[in-house]
């Protein structure tokens, strides 16, 4: 009898290790970002950004995160602009687990800065982002570079490095790179399709297939 329950005991673990072996693990998943970025024209100089991403673990399975951001854009000429916005964000920080998710809230300002080099529009954004989650605050500083090269009337390609630093813990956090393709449909409508790898600090990396769709309205008319 002792004998048979040593045995259990060691199947128990043996089986029990191999379960915890085997979890999924999301590095190894293609994930999805479904996006939506608007931009509303209000006057010359000012106008409102609007966003709304759904980003998954998997191809339209096991959500992430939803993040929305509403901000007010003041333009100072053609190369300069400032944004002042929130965001709310849900997140699930667990892969293929019901464990819970928790709220975020942010608030967040960016300098704009977009000029061209020949035929390549060149656009810089510098992100001060203020967290506020989990009885938690927490702050971010970004920076993205991105390219745009039109290929023809319809047709542009694009390509940005995104750089995370946080002033609370390591001061690297994480980077994401991305590249794709943006189709025009109208000058109100694009489309956008590509491909996101994003390096999270003691995470790995993650790759994301990104579509989303942009809208712009000019309410000056």
């Amino acid at each position: 009898m002792r004998k048979l329950s040593l045995l259990i005991i060691i199947l128990f673990s043996i089986n029990n290790f191999a379960q915890q072996s085997a979890a999924p693990d999301p590095t190894k998943e293609l994930g999805v970002w479904y996006m939506y970025n608007g931009s509303h024209q209000i006057t010359d100089k000012f106008s409102l950004k609007t966003m709304a991403h759904f980003r998954f673990f998997e191809v339209g399975d096991d959500m992430q995160q939803f993040i929305g951001r509403l901000g007010g854009n003041y333009k100072f000429n053609k190369t300069l602009s400032a944004t002042v916005g929130y965001a709310f964000l849900n997140t699930d920080r667990t892969f293929n687990v019901d464990a819970g998710d928790f709220n975020e809230h942010r608030i967040y300002e960016d300098l704009n800065v977009n000029h061209k080099i020949a035929s390549v529009n060149l656009a810089h954004r510098f992100r001060g982002e203020q967290r506020f989650f989990e009885s938690t605050t927490g702050n971010f500083f970004r920076y993205q570079l991105a390219l745009g090269h039109p290929i023809d009337k319809k047709w542009s390609t694009y390509l940005y490095n995104e750089t995370f630093l946080d002033f609370e813990g390591e001061a690297y956090n994480q980077n994401w790179f991305g590249a794709g393709f943006k189709y025009k449909i109208s000058d109100i409508v694009k489309l956008q399709a590509g491909y996101q790898l994003i390096h999270v600090n003691e995470a790995g990396n993650f790759n994301r297939i990104q579509l989303g769709v942009a809208i712009s309205t000019d309410h000056r008319k």
